[in-house]
């Protein structure tokens, strides 16, 4: 039995289109015309059709189905990969997934990155639009810290003193509050230290990263600010952590 180009599309599930597309890039071998010209397909065909059909299906692109031959090793080879991709596919859309779940709750805030919806109320935009960018720059477990110092040592006051600071603030009110923000970023003062470790692989793309962290604090809050962060990880730095600035 033979079947034209129409009939061959609709049995295996595709269109006149794509048979001819096929033809042109060696995929499908072109049958034996009739004496009109009509071209003949026969079973062959339809089971190679099929085949291509599947193999797409799985996610093996088109040049990879006209390379594959019946090599079972380079047949095997594909399909491992394939199934890495989609490894990863999925695990990325289950991520999707739940942090949807998560934004889809009341009073979630898609402004902050995910899992700092719990402490996104206590912070004002520059701080979330600052956490955003870090997100982007440093690695997961950097900010995982950053998240459990929000969540589990909240100090209003503290908070509240260093958005509320004046920019004209004065010598002793910028030293003060940068004492107490001192153990924050002092290692040995606290079991959880906010280290932020860029997630680039080259020194070249650490120092990038770094320099756009630096340009996000200049551009989100104002100088005297800036200065009580500078003071407050000078003292952090200093032999003996934050327990030696008073000596």
């Amino acid at each position: 039995m033979a079947w034209s180009t129409r009939e061959i599309a609709e049995l295996s599930g595709t269109t006149i289109k794509t048979v001819r597309y096929y033809h042109e890039i060696g995929l499908l071998d072109e049958p034996d015309r009739r004496s009109n010209g009509y071209k003949q397909y026969e079973i062959r065909h339809l089971t190679r059709l099929l085949q291509i059909k599947r193999l797409t299906g799985l996610g093996v692109p088109l040049e990879q189905v006209a390379a594959m031959g019946t090599d079972p090793d380079g047949l095997v080879s594909v399909f491992r990969a394939i199934d890495t991709e989609l490894e990863a596919t999925v695990e990325r859309l289950q991520n999707i997934r739940r942090e949807l779940a998560v934004l889809t709750r009341p009073g979630a805030a898609p402004d902050v990155p995910a899992g700092f919806h719990a402490v996104a109320e206590r912070l004002r935009d520059n701080d979330r639009a600052l956490l955003m960018v870090y997100a982007q720059l440093f690695s997961d477990e950097s900010m995982q810290t950053v998240q459990q110092v929000l969540r589990d040592r909240p100090d209003d006051a503290l908070d509240e003193a260093f958005r509320d600071l004046p920019a004209d603030a004065d010598e002793a009110t910028r030293q003060a509050l940068a004492e107490r923000l001192a153990p924050l970023m002092d290692p040995t003062a606290t079991t959880n230290p906010v280290t932020l470790a860029p997630k680039a692989t080259t020194p070249r793309q650490s120092d990038a990263a770094r320099s756009t962290a630096g340009q996000a604090l200049e551009a989100l809050y104002h100088r005297a600010q800036l200065d009580v962060l500078r003071r407050a990880y000078e003292i952090s730095s200093r032999p003996g952590g934050t327990g030696s600035h008073g000596s």
